[in-house]
């Protein structure tokens, strides 16, 4: 937090550090040596984000036209030119609606180009869908080639995704990084910094949560005036008559709390006669669950059925090597930190085997056995557990489960870092993100856990059915690996 008691901690070229200005003429943060300045801090930015808006709202249509006119030059037939061209009066207002209430106009996307450009996609094709379901409604079908009609909708998607492209300076210029005006009260409380903001000491200004003072409500008013957010870090103590000020405020109020981010909380709930703070929600939702539980089912049966003669034979040669049994199974903890059973093709003596797993494989290890070397390097060992996904115990995509006796140097894997717990929240996978980064075989050291435990973090945050298939069609790639021993 900056040490000054009123500053803004964007630049001048943001726009918005000369909002306030001292009294005597100097360049400055609206502070003045009797401590006076002139209010409000700075500018609305509402009027400048509902202009853009509107803006971006005219681009697109613009944008739009463009696409269609341009694929329609490329038609032949007069005709579906004339098509295409009264179609583009249907598809703006359908567009406009559906980006609306995608949030496609909203601070997010101002903020975001990557929020921005995927609602931009979903518009389009949400548009065609509803344009598609009108005609039906009104027995007039679209009498215009797929093709066509695909190259139009790709040309839009280009065309619009672009224009948020080209904006975004124009945004950051006019509005600032966080376009939005935000105001942090230091009244005591854990340091907070946030960019772009106005940050006030309460103590210098004399500003204090009494709702019973008009002339205090007044000048906290003033400092309120034209914020989009206020944010107070104050002494536990105070929080409730912060609270209360922000009540009768027309701002979003916000009360600075450590143990929100300590704890990782998601969200709040209210209930009849006390509050909860919520600090998990699971990272999948139900539908996303059941698409992602589809994959597996659907990847798995026809992987085994299309493998099945070459499980067969490499369960054969197992068996004739030493006799001993053609599969390994080890307990493991998997979603929920529930143990279940994995399977795999056994690749070391069965006198040598590691129920606890406390001793990772090495390249020159003496318990692999002639054909598990092989099967380990191609990693052919790890197949049976398609079993497992067909059991619901893993999914094809996920964390990888580790051995309950696994170590990191000389520590259990949850020593080393207590995040290691937020992997069981997913089913673990036959293939993750560490290991298409090439992120696997023993842990001698904790920074090969820390390495391993980051890439399994960052698949927990956003799960997609096309980061999935990327991750699945990558693991091809590091089937063969100089880790994979």
């Amino acid at each position: 937090m900056t040490t000054t008691s009123v500053s803004n901690a964007t630049s001048a070229g943001t726009g918005r550090a000369g909002a306030a200005l001292r009294e005597d003429g100097r360049d400055g943060a609206g502070i003045t040596d009797k401590r006076r300045f002139i209010l409000p801090l700075g500018p609305s930015l509402e009027r400048r984000r509902l202009q853009i808006y509107l803006a971006l709202m005219a681009f697109d249509a613009l944008g739009i036209a463009i696409a269609f006119v341009s694929v329609g030059l490329t038609l032949p037939r007069i005709d579906d030119r004339a098509i295409l061209a009264n179609l583009v009066l249907l598809f703006i207002p359908v567009f406009w609606t559906i980006a609306l209430s995608l949030r496609l106009y909203s601070i997010r996307a101002l903020i975001s180009s990557r929020f921005a450009q995927v609602r931009v996609i979903y518009a389009v094709f949400g548009s065609v869908t509803a344009l598609i379901f009108i005609a039906y409604l009104a027995h007039s079908p679209l009498a215009i080639g797929r093709m066509a009609m695909g190259f139009n909708v790709l040309a839009t998607v280009i065309v619009l995704a672009s224009i948020r492209s080209v904006v975004r300076p124009f945004i950051l210029h006019h509005c600032g990084p966080t376009v939005e005006n935000v105001l942090i009260i230091d009244d005591g409380g854990a340091p907070v910094r946030v960019p772009g903001a106005w940050v006030v000491q309460a103590q210098e200004h004399n500003l204090k949560p009494d709702f019973c003072d008009p002339h205090m409500l007044d000048r906290l008013g003033l400092f309120m005036t034209n914020m989009d957010r206020v944010l107070v870090s104050c002494v536990p103590e105070r929080r409730a008559a912060w609270a209360m000020i922000f009540k009768g405020s027309n701002v979003s109020g916000e009360i600075v709390d450590p143990d929100v981010y300590s704890l990782g909380v998601v969200g709040a709930r209210r209930s009849h006669s006390f509050g909860t703070l919520i600090v998990s929600v699971g990272p999948l939702s139900m539908q996303d669950r059941a698409v992602k539980r589809g994959m597996d089912i659907a990847a798995a049966g026809c992987a085994l059925l299309f493998l099945l003669p070459l499980l067969i034979t490499i369960a054969i040669l197992i068996r004739l090597e030493d006799r001993g049994p053609v599969f390994f199974r080890q307990q493991r903890q998997g979603r929920n930190s529930r143990l279940f059973w994995i399977y795999k093709f056994r690749s070391m003596s069965p006198l040598k085997l590691d129920q606890a797993g406390a001793r990772s494989a090495s390249r020159e290890d003496d318990r692999i056995t002639r054909i598990g070397r092989i099967i380990r390097r191609t990693s052919i060992d790890e197949l049976p557990q398609l079993i497992n996904v067909l059991r619901g115990d893993m999914s094809l995509v996920g964390p990888r489960p580790h051995a309950i006796g696994s170590l990191a140097g000389n520590k259990r894997f949850w020593e080393v870092d207590p995040r290691y717990l937020l992997r069981h929240s997913l089913k673990p996978g036959l293939t993750g993100l560490a290991q298409v980064r090439g992120l696997r075989g023993a842990t001698d050291t904790e920074t090969d856990l820390t390495h391993r435990l980051q890439a399994d973090l960052e698949y927990l945050d956003g799960w997609t059915v096309l980061r999935d298939l990327k991750i699945i069609l990558g693991t091809i790639r590091v089937l063969v690996h100089e880790k994979a021993f």
